[in-house]
C-alpha cells in the first residue's frame, strides 16, 4: 500500500483563562487569569490517505499520458467500419478527443477512420470510472470498457459501457466471458450523454459486475463473470451491417468527436 500525506490546518476553538495579547501571534496563556475568553489556535496535523497499489488516475492536462497507447493502422473488421488512426486521437483543452472521420488513406474497402485509446497494462478486479461526453449521431458508438482476447494470447473477456449515438439518453451495458456475450442491458439515463460530461463506472468483482452512473448503482450482473485481467480501453467508431442496433451511419456531419476528461481504476484488495 502507498500513503499520500497532506498537511491540513485545523482551526480549533477552545476556552482558556488568559489575558488578551496585542500581538497577532498565538495567544499567550498567563498564570494570573483574569477572565474567560475564546481563542482560535492553529493546529497542524498529518493525516494519511491510503492509496492502493495499482491505483490509476489519468488526466489529459499534459496530453498523452505514460502507460497508454493509440491503436493505429488496422481495423477490427466485422461490424467496425473504421480503420484505427493515431491521428484521430487528440488532446485539447485538458481533455482527450476520439474522432470519427473520413479516412484520408482508406484501405480494404473501409472508408472511415476512428480513434481507440488503451492501457498497455492489464487490470483485474476493481472499480473502473470515466468522465466522458458521447457522440450524438446515427450509426456510432462512444465507449469505455475492459478487453482482452486472442491478440493478447487470452480468452475473450470484456466488460462494456457503450453509448449509442442514435439515442444518447440511454447507455448500454454488456460483458463477455470466454467469448460468450449476449448480456446486453439498456439503461435510461434521464439526461442526454452528448450534452455534458458524466461519470460512468463499473465494479468488477469475482461474483458480480455492478454498473454506476454519476455514483448511483443502476444495474448488476451475477452470472458467468469474466476472470481474465484486461486492458482499459475507449473507442469511437461507426458500424456497418448493424443498422438494427445502431441505425445506418449518417456521415453528413463528420468529423464527430467523443470527449474524455479523466479515467480512474481502483483495485480491490
Amino acid at each position: 500500500m502507498k500513503k499520500m500525506n497532506k498537511v491540513i490546518s485545523l482551526l480549533v476553538t477552545v476556552s482558556v483563562f488568559s489575558a488578551c495579547s496585542s500581538s497577532n501571534d498565538a495567544a499567550t496563556v498567563t498564570t494570573a487569569p483574569t477572565e474567560t475568553t475564546t481563542t482560535t489556535i492553529a493546529v497542524e496535523t498529518q493525516p494519511s490517505e491510503i492509496i492502493p497499489e495499482g491505483y490509476v488516475y489519468v488526466e489529459f492536462i499534459d496530453g498523452m499520458p505514460d502507460g497508454w497507447e493509440c491503436a493505429d493502422g488496422w481495423c477490427n473488421g466485422s461490424m467496425f467500419n473504421v480503420t484505427w488512426r493515431k491521428k484521430n486521437i487528440t488532446f485539447n483543452d485538458e481533455k482527450m478527443q476520439l474522432i470519427i472521420d473520413n479516412d484520408a488513406t482508406p484501405k480494404d474497402g473501409v472508408p472511415y477512420s476512428g480513434g481507440e485509446f488503451r492501457s498497455t497494462d492489464f487490470y483485474g478486479y476493481g472499480r473502473y470510472e470515466v468522465s466522458m461526453k458521447a457522440i450524438k449521431n446515427d450509426g456510432v458508438v462512444s465507449s469505455f470498457f475492459t478487453y482482452t482476447g486472442p491478440s493478447d494470447n487470452n480468452p475473450w473477456d470484456e466488460i462494456d459501457i457503450e453509448i449509442l449515438g442514435r439515442d444518447t439518453t440511454k447507455v448500454q451495458f454488456n460483458y463477455f466471458t470466454d467469448s460468450q456475450g449476449n448480456h446486453e442491458y439498456m439503461h435510461d439515463l434521464g439526461f442526454d450523454a452528448a450534452e455534458d460530461f458524466h461519470t460512468y463506472a463499473f465494479e468488477w468483482h469475482k461474483d458480480k459486475i455492478i454498473w454506476y452512473v454519476d455514483g448511483t448503482e443502476v444495474y448488476r450482473a451475477t452470472e458467468n463473470i469474466p476472470v481474465t485481467e484486461s486492458k482499459i480501453m475507449m473507442n469511437a467508431w461507426c458500424g456497418k451491417g448493424v443498422d438494427g442496433w445502431l441505425n445506418a451511419f449518417d456521415d453528413t456531419a463528420v468529423p464527430l468527436t467523443a470527449e474524455y476528461e479523466w479515467i480512474r481504476f481502483t483495485p480491490f484488495e
